[in-house]
């Protein structure tokens, strides 16, 4: 057996994944171990800040040791890297870009074999491989979708000096056509435009959800000099007024107005500031994928890269004609790349066959029923096991609950998909408010996602053409005329939902449940959000009685325990 472990830690999203024989059998962020967002800070000093619980975690599920290992693959090139020095811009002190910053986040790669080798005792001479950071974002995609043959795009802030991946995939080989390089940066663009919206760097799901609200019109001029785009596939930010690894806001001001402050209330200005970024960036990707289209003939599409998460963009790319049917990984961000260097590693070094689709994103922890037991038991729950946890669950939220599904193993990506997922009935309004004011605590323009039953959701949304990963909600689908009204809390103000389509094969407990609040209410979908409350998505068992306890959720399915809302000494 061929075992390659693939580690994501140069910025964020620190993760890592085990490949066995080409087949991926664990992969998991680290963030939902150490319970921080992210796993840590994106810092010039710390790509050496290494995933470890995330290790440990794929070791123990491919029972072997470190010392068992064949390859390890690390999904950053530090030679490439070396580019930013080249570039002529504001900078902040010691930071990114910046010739102290770049030399110390050069040092900390160069810990990053060392770190390994002392923490499990080994050596990984001739095994360590650093892995170009976009071409890993590519094979996270193509190496696992189910095409034979499709165009491949990869799109976020910066890898190591691009921004952009153009390429083609055909059988286990991927060649790079073309590349975006810094500073003309969608992803940085959206991380410089939240920013200035009064959110953090990591807020792109709120401008996405702000921009429903929004115009573009009013900001479509500025927005024109901001992003230039063609269909030859050259994208051109201005740099001079965005300036990305700087904390001046002053040139954007200029053009749009004052920067909201943090906590101040947002203004139908903010909206369309949002509405407008969304359109271009709508545009810039329509634009790539048409050069991509021309340049290799292929109907399939491959995305990936942090640009690959916008639901909107995508379903503006599927309903663009250019391609049949497009395949975007759960992890398309940066965490993904840790299975991307894996596979890479395992087609390019062992040649080896194509033999896995990510048809699911379940490759994280699973909880014994002792494990569960033993967490209620420490945290005095009241509880009992359910002889039907599905049915029961579905009668709970028809009756009005909000409930906790904590159920096999965890997902990998950013969206809980129906194991770590807090559940309510989309037909009540006043869900969305209950949810977002006093569980979830997030803004109260944000929408809430339904997750329907795969044979009946083109009975209820305008589906975008046939792909796999709308089961990974990365599609914003409009309503069905008529549909609307009976399931408000899942609508956003566009008329749209980000829809997760659930299959039988892939999660039958979750598929069940589903089907039985269907023979209850006649709807075919329930309203799921990720099982979290400010923090990452719960984990374990542990992490999802601490939530359970700290919010307003009514009851929490833990396996076939049914955890009650009361405190007791059980």
């Amino acid at each position: 057996m061929i075992n390659i472990l693939g580690i994501n830690s140069a910025y964020h999203e620190s993760a890592a994944c085990l490949y066995q024989d080409g087949v991926p059998v664990a992969f998991a962020e680290e963030e939902r171990f150490n319970r921080r967002k992210h796993g840590k800070t994106a810092s010039v000093d710390n790509a050496d800040e290494l995933p470890w619980q995330a290790i440990d975690f794929a070791l123990r599920q491919g029972g072997i040791r470190m010392a068992e290992m064949d390859a390890v693959a690390f999904s950053l090139s530090p030679s490439v890297r070396l580019r930013n020095l080249e570039v002529n811009e504001i900078v902040e002190p010691n930071g990114w870009g910046g010739k102290s910053g770049e030399e110390s986040f050069q040092r900390s790669l160069a810990r990053v074999q060392p770190a390994i080798e002392k923490r499990y005792g080994v050596s990984l001479a001739h095994k360590f491989h650093f892995t170009d950071h976009h071409l890993c974002h590519a094979a996270s995609a193509f190496l696992v979708s189910p095409f034979e043959e499709a165009a491949v795009l990869a799109v976020d802030g910066i890898g190591e000096f691009g921004t952009a991946w153009l390429g083609h995939g055909q059988g286990a080989k991927l060649r790079r056509i073309a590349e975006i390089e810094y500073p003309h940066s969608l992803g940085f663009l959206w991380e410089k435009l939240a920013q200035f919206l009064g959110f953090s760097e990591y807020d792109a799901c709120k401008i996405m959800a702000l921009a429903a609200l929004g115009d573009p019109k009013p900001f479509a001029s500025a927005f024109a000099s901001l992003v230039r785009s063609d269909r030859e596939g050259q994208l051109r930010l201005d740099s001079e007024l965005l300036r990305f690894r700087s904390h001046d806001f002053k040139p954007l001001e200029m053009l749009l107005g004052p920067r909201r402050v943090p906590g101040d209330a947002l203004s139908p200005r903010h909206a369309d500031i949002a509405a407008a970024l969304q359109k271009a960036t709508d545009q810039a990707l329509l634009d790539l994928a048409f050069a991509l289209s021309k340049a290799t003939g292929s109907r399939r599409l491959c995305l990936a890269g942090g640009v690959a998460l916008n639901c909107v963009s995508n379903s503006v790319l599927q309903e663009s004609g250019l391609f049949d049917e497009i395949y975007i990984p759960p992890a398309a961000h940066d965490a993904g790349t840790a299975l991307g260097a894996a596979a890479i590693l395992w087609h390019q070094q062992f040649g080896g066959c194509r033999s896995f689709v990510m048809e699911h994103p379940y490759l994280g922890p699973e909880y014994s029923e002792a494990e569960m037991l033993a967490s209620l038991e420490r945290g005095q729950f009241a509880f009992h096991r359910s002889p039907d946890a599905a049915a029961e669950a579905a009668a709970r939220i028809a009756a009005g609950a909000v409930i906790g599904w904590f159920q096999g193993r965890m997902e990998a990506g950013p969206r809980a998909l129906g194991n770590r997922s807090l559940l309510a009935d989309p037909r009540r309004p006043e869900m969305r408010g209950l949810l977002n004011e006093k569980i979830k605590h997030r803004d109260s323009f944000q929408p809430f996602a339904p997750a329907v039953l795969a044979p009946r959701a083109g009975d209820w949304f305008r589906l975008p053409g046939p792909s796999r990963s709308t089961d990974f909600m990365l599609f914003a689908c409009q309503v069905l005329p008529g549909r609307a009204a009976r399931i408000p809390a899942v609508v956003h103000s566009d008329g749209t939902s980000r829809i997760q389509t659930v299959q039988a094969d892939t999660n039958p407990s979750f598929y069940r449940l589903i089907s039985k609040f269907e023979k209850l209410t006649g709807v075919p979908l329930v309203l799921n959000t990720s099982f979290n409350d400010s923090e990452p998505i719960v984990c374990s068992p542990d992490d999802a009685l601490r939530t359970f306890r700290a919010t307003r959720i009514d009851a929490l399915f833990l396996g076939d325990f049914v955890v009650e809302r009361e405190r007791t000494t059980h």
